[in-house]
């Protein structure tokens, strides 16, 4: 099989696997959208989970990209696993001990409830001691597993979303004091959201637990040094890297006007979300691609090939970036049930330029982890993330959430482009710029005529979306049937 051949099918699978559980996770957004019905409520919830994504980064401390580097770099791949394994488990049992200790203080600093902190704790305990049980399954290229296990997660807190939002309210209203009428609490929407997460989170661990008994949980000082020197500038722009993404709200909770706060970041979380099929994408193709880096660098001309990855992702970036402007309408109608959140659909589009740009930046940060210059990495997600702090502090008092996702267009977009800049300079890699720039324009171009010149006319933009296919088949189609075509036996 072609290694480009490979790699697509393994994407496909991680695309599943993170699709699917996504598109069932999708239900959520009305539902919650629903449940909360002025959009402060989602608005606190937008900001609760914005807290925890920043926690969960420091949890992981770089260990998963760490973990990858050496899994294929180090003879002994069994002592690269116990001593990753040791170490998230050492840290995420004193982050535990820390934070139900100082939860109070937590509560102050985050503006939180002290009560939601002890539910965050939990939940991002259990996530951090199944990262390297995760990233195992995908060094040793097992994606169907890691998505089964992905998909039960998704479906167990779909499940328990459901009964505790919907199924319980009814029951107890027509219980008289039964067992559902002991269980059920008013206004504990968010007390029930952290619930079905952490039976979720806990559910998916313990199916990750034979990995742990299969491990002679062995610590190696020497090796672990080495690999939290490789993985300290991930860190460093995994924080970055979290400010540009979940900062925003955080920001928005405390820049703008009390009274309308919550609102306003309710009605942005939720339009933010349909920003997520292009984050789908990119976050299936690095899963699959990610691996593929370390483990094809030491082939003849590897540059070659990850220029000609970067030029399908570009292809198929773009295409996705078309697709959901032209269907904004639909989607929004769909996912989101209650028309007050729809006046932050302008946002939709800007957010899904950025999620693109931040697609390409993955893909060309193969230079910085294949030459072990990870603090490049650190460097140019410090830059995106003071540009984002820049924009939003300056502008969110001015156009509110609309400064949000420019900031997030601006970070990524300079990322990408200063990742690039570098990469020419340390890691040639032959890219078709010609080929990106065009591609990419023409998508930015019929999604801006769609959206903005023909009012998000449905039939404009199929006409427009059917024109960009048309041109991709013509200009394409050999190149993409050579990858994905089974050679003809010959007889």
């Amino acid at each position: 099989m072609s290694p480009l051949k490979k790699l697509f099918k393994q994407t496909f699978i991680y695309g599943l696997a993170t699709v699917l559980p996504r598109v069932i996770s999708f239900f959520l957004l009305p539902l919650y959208t629903s449940v909360f019905e002025n959009a402060s409520g989602y608005g606190q919830y937008t900001n609760i989970y914005a807290w925890i994504a920043i926690f969960n980064v420091f949890l992981a401390y770089g260990m998963e990209t760490a973990f990858f580097r050496f899994y294929h770099k180090h003879s002994e791949k069994q002592k690269v696993i116990s001593t990753a394994l040791v170490s998230l488990l050492t840290s995420s049992l004193l982050f535990l001990i820390l934070a139900m200790t100082i939860k109070e203080w937590l509560g102050e600093f985050t503006n939180i409830n002290a009560e939601y902190i002890r539910f965050t704790t939990y939940i991002l305990v259990l996530d951090a001691l199944a990262i390297v049980p995760f990233a195992l399954l995908r060094a040793k290229e097992k994606p169907i597993k890691y998505g089964l296990l992905k998909l039960i997660n998704v479906s167990i807190k779909l499940g328990f979303n459901v009964f505790f939002l919907l199924v319980l309210p009814k029951m107890a209203q027509h219980s008289n004091g039964g067992i559902a009428t002991f269980i059920f609490k008013e206004n504990w929407e968010i007390q029930y959201i952290f619930i079905s997460n952490i039976i979720a989170s806990g559910v998916t661990l313990l199916l990750l637990l034979p990995i742990y008994f299969k491990v002679r949980l062995d610590f190696d000082f020497t090796l672990w040094k080495q690999m939290m020197k490789y993985a300290g500038p991930i860190l460093i722009a995994g924080i970055a890297f979290t400010i540009n993404e979940v900062l925003d709200k955080i920001l928005l909770t405390e820049l703008l006007p009390v009274s309308i706060a919550e609102s306003e970041v309710g009605k942005y979380g939720a339009c933010y979300k349909l920003a997520l099929f292009m984050t789908l994408f990119g976050t299936a193709f690095r899963m699959g691609v990610e691996p593929f880096f370390f483990s094809y660098a030491t082939q003849e001309n590897p540059q070659k090939t990850y220029a000609q990855i970067t030029n399908y992702f570009i292809i198929l970036g773009s295409t996705i970036l078309l697709t959901v402007v032209v269907f904004i309408d639909l989607l929004a109608k769909l996912l989101i049930r209650n028309s007050i959140y729809w006046e932050a659909l302008e946002v939709v589009p800007i957010i899904l330029l950025g999620s693109f740009c931040l697609g390409i930046y993955h893909n060309l940060s193969v230079w910085y982890k294949i030459t072990d210059k990870t603090k490049f990495g650190a460097y140019i997600s410090s830059i995106g993330a003071l540009i984002t702090l820049f924009i939003n502090f300056i502008f969110i008092p001015k156009i509110g959430y609309m400064a949000s996702a420019l900031a997030t267009f601006f970070a990524y977009s300079g990322m990408m482009v200063l990742s690039y800049a570098l990469s020419r300079k340390h890691y040639p890699i032959p890219y078709n710029m010609r080929k990106i720039v065009f591609y990419m324009g023409l998508s930015i171009l019929l999604s801006s005529l769609s959206f903005y010149v023909f009012n998000r006319n449905l039939i404009a933009g199929g006409g427009l979306l059917l024109l960009f296919l048309v041109l991709i088949y013509k200009l394409e189609g050999k190149n993409l049937r050579s990858i994905f075509q089974t050679p003809s036996k010959k007889t």
